[in-house]
């Protein structure tokens, strides 16, 4: 069986974790929620750095763990990314990405070094030792010695929040690059609503060391119905597909199911596949279509559902447009003044989009 059964009952110094979770066997899945979530825990049974007596673990057919069977962690063939790089500091980059091929014979290495540098964009690093390394760079050179030993699954706990903004735009790109090339599951953990909405295709939302949701991210973040709210950073994500360019404006028009947006343009080819972000404090609602605005993006919709937001002056409005979820956060009083009701028409008139991938 394809994919990743993890189940994990751990009680310990006053916090319990318990958990029965199936997860794609490819792609990269986001473990999300507040510190003290549990999402690091879980990544490290999953790692066998701890144990849950009982606990059953399945990645892509192997079972690391059921019953009294539990393989340590130095057999699983996995990468771990930590939150610090955790260099050699008496090795140059190149004899650090060496020190991890002793335990991967040859015949079973499926990344090599060679593949894991080009990568990671490392290559001009090679004979510098850590100390002459920027933070985003030692980070890129932990990444590239996690693939270097061939993992059947890489497991990433906030590589990122480490870093200042400047060096986590360096680093992003080179992330979504191991997602677009590697056959290789990813776990993720991040409680950055941005990492998570320009790298995840699936999404474990945690809260209290238990599961409130999991599912692929576009349908899972246009939930409302969730305990651990993103705030300001509620919205939705869209796999999107570049169908025009307007070099006189810099916009480009990308298309989902159930219409087209706007974007600034970000260089993608007509018939490139992007991904784009749409957040509920940009998205306002409208009976009829109105002309003479400087919005650009207006969508026929439907509501689907109607929910209390964080401040009781707010409310969160779910739509649909033509199979495509979308979120507006707006007044209850603006609710109640369009008398909005599931299974209304509206128009959702969009301010802004990211393109985030």
């Amino acid at each position: 069986m394809t994919g990743i059964q993890a189940r994990f009952h751990l009680v310990r110094s006053g916090f319990s974790l318990d958990v029965d979770l199936e997860l794609p066997g490819r792609g990269v899945t986001a473990l999300f929620g507040a510190s003290g979530s549990g999402k690091t825990t879980l990544l490290r049974l999953i790692a066998g750095l701890e144990r849950a007596p009982g606990g059953q673990l399945r990645v892509n057919g192997d079972t690391w763990q059921s019953g009294g069977d539990f393989l340590p962690t130095h057999r699983r063939p996995l990468g771990y990314v930590f939150q610090e790089a955790n260099l050699f500091p008496h090795l140059t980059v190149r004899r650090n990405l060496q020190f991890g091929l002793k335990r991967v014979a040859a015949p079973t290495r499926r990344v090599s070094l060679d593949q894991a540098i080009e990568l990671l964009g490392i290559g001009h690093l090679l004979e510098r030792k850590p100390d002459r390394l920027s933070g985003g760079e030692r980070q890129r050179v932990g990444m590239a010695r996690a693939l270097a030993v061939s993992p059947r699954i890489l497991l990433m706990d906030e590589p990122l929040s480490a870093l200042d903004l400047a060096r986590k735009q360096e680093i992003l790109p080179y992330l979504e690059r191991l997602h677009d090339e590697l056959d290789i599951p990813i776990l993720y953990v991040s409680h950055a609503p941005d990492e998570v909405a320009r790298l995840a295709d699936h999404i474990v939302v945690m809260d209290a060391g238990r599961v409130v949701a999991a599912g692929p991210i576009t349908d899972t973040l246009a939930r409302l119905d969730l305990p651990i709210r993103l705030g300001e950073d509620a919205g939705v994500v869209l796999d999107a597909v570049v169908e025009e360019r307007d070099p006189a404006w810099h916009l480009a028009r990308v298309a989902f199911p159930g219409g087209s947006v706007w974007v600034r343009d970000g260089g993608h080819a007509v018939g490139h596949h992007v991904r784009v972000r749409i957040l509920a404090r940009d998205v306002s609602l409208a009976l009829t279509r109105h002309s003479g605005t400087s919005i650009l993006n207006t969508l026929p919709a439907a509501v689907a559902e109607i929910a209390d937001d964080a401040h009781p002056a707010l409310a969160l409005v779910r739509l649909n447009v033509g199979g495509s979820p979308l979120v507006a956060r707006l007044t209850r009083r603006s609710a109640q003044t369009l008398a909005l009701a599931p299974g209304q028409l509206v128009y959702a008139q969009i301010k802004a989009v990211a393109l985030v991938g």
